[in-house]
């Protein structure tokens, strides 16, 4: 828990929306929105996000999952949607959060994320990360 805390006030200090701790040290911090930031810490550091402790300012179940495929230990949100809670409890992912949302919303805030809706009904890491990122592969 010490490197959930780390990360945490490393994120709010600094500002970002994502930062990935591991036995003390920042191993991975971006200011990117969106799901990018996860799977560009996938791409980028792979099997060592083993274990590591997760700070997001928005964790939905798409970020959920994805935290279950490189097998974080623990994650904190700013803010947790229901389906997100759900997620880390499946997969048994030790969490704290600051508020508790029914659903994470697109920027405009008039429809569920586009994230949160390719996989609405995965429940399987390994097919959610494939398939984020062929629709984040798709949009560049």
């Amino acid at each position: 828990m010490k490197d959930l805390k780390l990360a945490e006030q490393r994120l709010k200090e600094k500002n970002f929306n994502l930062l990935i701790v591991k036995d003390g040290e920042t191993i991975f911090a971006t200011k990117s929105q969106g799901i990018r930031g996860l799977l560009q810490a996938i791409e980028k550091i792979g099997k060592q996000l083993r274990g590591s402790s997760v700070a997001d300012r928005i964790v939905g179940r798409a970020a959920a999952l994805l935290c279950a495929y490189f097998k974080a230990s623990s994650v904190f949100a700013v803010t947790l949607s229901e389906e997100g809670e759900k997620m880390l409890k499946e997969n048994e992912i030790s969490y704290r959060f600051e508020n508790r949302v029914p659903n994470i919303l697109n920027y405009k805030r008039t429809d569920i994320c586009p994230f949160e809706k390719h996989v609405m009904k995965l429940t399987k890491p390994e097919e959610a990360y494939e398939k984020l990122k062929s629709f984040i592969d798709s949009q560049n």
